[in-house]
C-alpha cells in the first residue's frame, strides 16, 4: 500500500503520537511518501520517520492521502489531491477536526482499518469557481466566500440562476457553502446545516441590510452568476476554502458543480448526527 502524507507545521505537541504512527506504517510495510513542506519540518524532529519518496508539486499517485493537522489542513490536501480520487483520511491534531475526525491518539489503531478495509470512503461534491474574463479557476470544497475589503461600505452582489434573476444582495458579503462547508463558516452566518450527502448548495449572506435577505437551499445541478459592484471601493475578496484572493469590482463569477467529487475516508463507525453533537454541541443543554 502507498500512502501519501500531508501535514501542518504546528506538531510540537503531538510528535510521540506522530512518531507511533510513523512506526506503524514501517511496521505494516507501507510504502510512504512525504510533502515536502511537512517533510521539511518533521524530519528533523522524527529523523526516524522513513519515506519512500518526497512529493513536490501535485504529480503523485497513492492508494490514499493522509492530512496531519485540522480541517485547514484537510482543505488544502484536497485541494493538492484534485481530480486523482485519492480517498483522503484525516487525523486531527487541530481544534474542531471536523473533517479531520480522526483524534491523533487513535492513528495507529486507524492505520490497521485501512490496511484491513474497516472504513467508508464517502463522495463530497465540489463548486467549480472560474470568473468571466479572467483567468482565475479553484474549486471549493466547502465554500467560496465574498467579502468587501475595509473601504467597502456595502457591498451589491447581483445574483442569477441559471440565466434567470434571483435577487441582488446589500450587505458585507455572501457565501455559498456546499453540504460539507454548511457547518463551517455557512453556520456561522446562520445558514443551515446539510447532511454531506445533500446533493443541494446554500446562499447565504453575510450581514445583510435587510431583513428579507435570509439563506436559500438550491439544487447543486443548476449555474450561479454572481457579480459584485460597490461604490466605495475598486476590488472584493473572494476567498475559495480560505484561500483569497482580491478581484476586481464588477467581475462575474461562476458557480457550477464540479465534474468530480472529493473521496474522504472515514470509519465504519462514523455518525453524522454524533458528529454533530460531539463536535458542535449540537443539541446541548447549557443550562
Amino acid at each position: 500500500m502507498k500512502i501519501a502524507i500531508f501535514g501542518s507545521h504546528h506538531q510540537r505537541a503531538h510528535l510521540a503520537h506522530i512518531a507511533q504512527l510513523a512506526t506503524a506504517l514501517r511496521n505494516r510495510d507501507v510504502e510512504v511518501w512525504l510533502d515536502r513542506r511537512f517533510y521539511d519540518y518533521i524530519h528533523p524532529l522524527i529523523p526516524e520517520f522513513g519515506v519512500a519518496g518526497i512529493i513536490d508539486g501535485n504529480e503523485f499517485d497513492a492508494d490514499y492521502a493522509i492530512s496531519i493537522g485540522g480541517d485547514g489542513t484537510f482543505l488544502r490536501t484536497a485541494a493538492r489531491v484534485g481530480e486523482k480520487q485519492i480517498p483522503i483520511a484525516g487525523i486531527n491534531t487541530g481544534h474542531l477536526g471536523y473533517l479531520a475526525d480522526v483524534p491523533i491518539c487513535q492513528a495507529e489503531t486507524f492505520v490497521d482499518d485501512l490496511m484491513s478495509r474497516n472504513v467508508t470512503i464517502n463522495v463530497r461534491q465540489l463548486i467549480d469557481v472560474s470568473a468571466d474574463n479572467m483567468d482565475y479557476h479553484l474549486t471549493a470544497l466547502n465554500e467560496l466566500a465574498i467579502q468587501k475589503n475595509a473601504s467597502a461600505s456595502m457591498l451589491h452582489i447581483h445574483v442569477t440562476v441559471n440565466g434567470r434573476e434571483l435577487t441582488t444582495y446589500l450587505g458585507d458579503g455572501l457565501i455559498v457553502s456546499t453540504p460539507t462547508g454548511s457547518t463551517a463558516y455557512n453556520l456561522s452566518v446562520g445558514g443551515p446545516i446539510m447532511h454531506p450527502a445533500c446533493r443541494s448548495i446554500v446562499i447565504s449572506p453575510i450581514a445583510a441590510h435587510s431583513l428579507t435577505m435570509r439563506p436559500l437551499v438550491l439544487p447543486d445541478d443548476i449555474i450561479l452568476r454572481i457579480t459584485t459592484t460597490s461604490n466605495r471601493s475598486d476590488s472584493f475578496r473572494a476567498s475559495v476554502d480560505g484561500n483569497s484572493d482580491e478581484l476586481p469590482m464588477g467581475t462575474t463569477l461562476r458557480l457550477s458543480k464540479a465534474d468530480y467529487g472529493i473521496l474522504i475516508v472515514q470509519h465504519r463507525s462514523h455518525d453524522f448526527a454524533e458528529t454533530l453533537r460531539k463536535k458542535l454541541m449540537w443539541g446541548a443543554d447549557t443550562r
